[in-house]
């Protein structure tokens, strides 16, 4: 009885189809799975006397291996009919899907054309931490204790006594520098910065600076407007004027205010201006003696000049933004005008 039983489902197996992955899974179930007719016949190993249970062990096993190497042929065939049927759906005549590429945040194209510009007159790239002490970030620049940077109402303070602090501006890499190499020293340095100001459409508590410095023998105040010259004219264009207002910075003697012609009005006068025709772009001077003392420099045989600028103002006045918060919400309407920049 039990040898017609195992012969029937042999040919049951033999004769087995699947066409799709459910009538796959039903042979699974059916042959393959515990609660099978082959897991049925495994089951009824007990019923067998003793001396006839090794012969009927070997023809279940056999039905079982004959049940298994059927399901990997079906699972091929099913495989294989999925598979021309993927291909035979695809209509290669039919227009590509649209591609949507991405494109360089303002910032981020406005920082690599500063630091292609300086680059190209031999200024290389130095960067420093976020988190500075009092020495870096204000002593070692010249500010007095007494200085308005140093209150709560300007600088983001993370700790007192001693301070720690946010930095206010990328002055404290140019401070690193001084201290680690020996001049001749030319290196520009972008970064982030933080100051606690009320968030509008001109200022924010976070953006993002450039400065450069330049130490070496016999530097002049004439070296640093031509180097200025040169940034703005290739940052802006040929028609560019630019023009030096006399100014106060701790860290430099003399200092001043570095202004280019209006972009959007030529210099004829707008409200961007304000009717003068001019807008300030950065801050500039010559490296105060005490700086370069408190940096390990002789401040008798080395001089140099230092300046610095928001790049987010830069971009501004380039790409004609009259609103600093576009750059941080993260508006898509906003960001994808400058989708072309690669």
């Amino acid at each position: 009885m039990h040898q017609e039983r195992i012969e029937a489902i042999k040919r049951e197996i033999a004769k087995a189809d699947a066409g799709n992955p459910e009538e796959l899974e039903a042979y699974r179930i059916n042959y393959i799975s515990k609660k099978s007719v082959v897991g049925e016949l495994f089951a009824a190993m007990r019923d067998i006397p003793n001396e006839q249970k090794r012969a009927y062990g070997q023809l279940v096993n056999e039905v079982k291996q004959l049940a298994e190497e059927k399901f990997q042929e079906l699972i091929e065939k099913v495989n294989s009919s999925a598979s021309k049927s993927k291909s035979t759906d695809l209509d290669l005549t039919l227009p590509p899907s649209n591609i949507h590429v991405g494109g360089v945040h303002p910032l981020t194209a406005t920082r690599q054309r500063i630091i292609e510009i300086f680059e190209r007159i031999g200024f290389n790239l130095s960067e420093g931490p976020e988190i500075e002490d009092d020495w870096h970030n204000f002593t070692a620049l010249n500010f007095p204790e007494n200085h308005p940077a140093r209150e709560m109402q300007d600088t983001f303070f993370l700790e007192k006594n001693p301070d720690i602090a946010l930095r206010t501006h990328t002055s404290s890499v140019q401070v690193r520098v001084m201290e680690n190499q020996k001049p001749p020293i030319r290196t520009l340095s972008p970064g982030r910065v933080f100051r606690n100001e009320a968030i509008s459409a001109r200022a924010h508590c976070i953006f993002h600076q450039v400065e450069g410095l330049y130490v070496d023998e016999n530097v002049g105040f004439a070296d640093l407007k031509n180097t200025l010259y040169h940034f703005a004219k290739e940052m802006f264009g040929k028609e560019t004027k630019v023009r030096f207002r006399p100014s106060f910075f701790p860290f430099t003697e003399p200092s001043a205010e570095i202004d280019i012609s209006c972009q959007l009005c030529g210099g004829k006068g707008c409200n961007v201006c304000k009717g003068t025709g001019w807008v300030e772009i950065g801050g500039s001077g010559m490296v105060d003696p005490n700086v370069l003392e408190n940096c390990g420099i002789d401040s008798k045989r080395y001089t140099g000049f230092a300046f610095g600028m928001g790049i987010e103002r830069i971009a501004m006045l380039k790409y004609q933004i009259k609103d600093l918060r576009l750059f941080t919400e993260n508006d898509v309407r906003f960001l994808k005008q400058f989708r072309s920049m690669v």
